[in-house]
């Protein structure tokens, strides 16, 4: 029990000194980019334009609000036609040192101590006028963990983040309507990191809520500050459905000057090869931009799916998850801006994660605007479970007599914390609208 007891202090020790120094670290990226606040002024309009082929992958008029995008890129038009494009790359410090040489609970940037291709993207649009459409290719971390939630498809579906046509009748009052694949209106960011305000994903993004969808969307105007959508999909990351039934999304967007509030729902039978038990998602963001230089968005998911196999208890047998994250953007200067996130997530079953925990995380960020199309970011974020969830420098365990070992997945000689230093240069173009 006494050595049990000195490995924890050990590790509690540990866990502290490489907490202070990812703040460290964190403060030497900002004091590095105080100089380029000192000559710069306060930021433009354009400075806080929105990105365009982040918006694209949302409901035609009823997308989640990021506000604001790190900068305007540079347009890339030919007559009616829109191309867009990015390539993400990072080098990620765990200061753990996982055996496995991974980040757990990332679900793009996972890769860690090494360099890393987040994804090359190309995408081409056109507005409906009022026939149009839109397909984004790409390939990289990103595509390749979007690409592996749909069972039903390992080819070429993989490299394809979006591709879906669109009809908006000239006098349909703004009516919209996509369908193919595209991806979910639920949440507070996109698959793009340049898009939103911190690199890494947060534990929302990456466990509580969909990927993408197949099917029809629409979208509705129904007055100056309100746009009603609804779609009717197959499901949750699957191009193929995995049964007979189909999921619903009603959503809401209410804008106006200082805020905007989107509420999202999804529901409809998820489980494999039957139409019995319902998954349900609730997810809702309020971003509050109360000046041009700063801005909030606070973000909520509720999730359940019934009638699984294994998960929940004897008596419903239901598996339920919840969640809640908030940001603060500080646009310091018109090339400088800072970002805080803080969330909580109970995956009270182990659905999403695989393991019944609670998980929090607290994210600082720093960006710098190199030229336009251009952005660096240093990141420090520190995880945290109540239970052993993250791997830490534990070698390999062998198994028997094997020649062959392998990394243990969970239990002894794991962390309850995580802490990782991230340096990522993104370079990226869209089209003017």
């Amino acid at each position: 029990m006494g050595c049990w007891l000195d490995s924890t202090n050990r590790k509690e020790s540990v866990n502290l000194h490489t907490r202070l120094l990812g703040l460290l670290a964190f403060l030497l990226v900002a004091v590095s980019v105080l100089p380029a606040i000192a000559q710069q002024s306060g930021p433009s309009p354009s400075d806080q334009g929105g990105g365009p082929s982040a918006q694209g992958g949302q409901a035609p008029a009823a997308a989640p609000a990021q506000q604001p995008p790190p900068s305007t890129p540079p347009t890339w038009s030919a007559g009616p036609i829109d191309f867009s494009g990015a390539v993400d790359g990072y080098y990620s410090y765990n200061f753990q040192h996982p055996a496995d040489r991974t980040n757990r609970l990332y679900n793009f940037n996972i890769p860690a101590q090494q360099f890393g291709l987040d994804l090359v993207e190309f995408g081409i649009a056109h507005s409906p006028d009022p026939i149009g459409g839109e397909i984004d290719l790409g390939f990289g971390q990103a595509f390749k963990t979007v690409g592996a939630t749909d069972l039903g498809d390992n080819g070429f579906n993989q490299y394809v983040r979006q591709a879906f046509v669109s009809i908006k009748p000239a006098k349909a009052k703004g009516f919209e309507l996509d369908f193919g694949k595209f991806v979910t209106s639920a949440g507070a960011e996109v698959i793009e990191s340049y898009t939103n305000w911190n690199y890494s994903h947060s534990l929302l993004f990456a466990w509580a809520i969909p990927y993408f969808h197949f099917g029809v969307r629409t979208s509705w105007p129904m007055g100056k500050h309100l746009t009603g959508g609804f779609q009717l999909v197959n499901g949750w990351n699957n191009l193929v459905d995995n049964n007979s039934g189909k999921t619903i999304g009603p959503n809401v967007t209410i804008t106006y000057s200082k805020w905007t509030w989107v509420i999202d729902y999804y529901g409809g039978p998820e489980n494999p090869d039957t139409n019995k038990g319902w998954r349900s998602l609730f997810d809702t963001t309020l971003t509050l931009t109360p000046s041009s230089k700063a801005s909030v968005y606070l973000n909520y998911d509720y999730g359940q799916n019934r009638n699984v196999n294994g998960a929940g208890t004897a008596t419903t047998n239901s598996a339920t998850w919840k969640g809640f994250a908030g940001a603060l953007r500080v646009q310091a200067a018109p090339k400088v801006a800072f970002v805080g996130r803080g969330e909580w997530f109970n995956d009270t079953d182990g659905f999403n994660t695989g393991v019944a925990q609670q998980v929090k995380e607290v994210t600082f960020t720093g960006e710098y605007k190199i030229i336009e199309g251009l952005l660096w970011r240093g990141e420090y974020r520190h995880d945290w479970s109540d239970q052993p969830f993250f791997l830490d420098h534990t070698p390999p365990v062998c198994i028997g007599a094997l020649t062959t070992c392998v990394v243990t997945p969970f239990g002894v000689g794991n962390s309850k914390h995580q802490n990782t230093l991230t340096f990522a240069v993104i370079a990226f173009f869209g089209p003017k609208r």
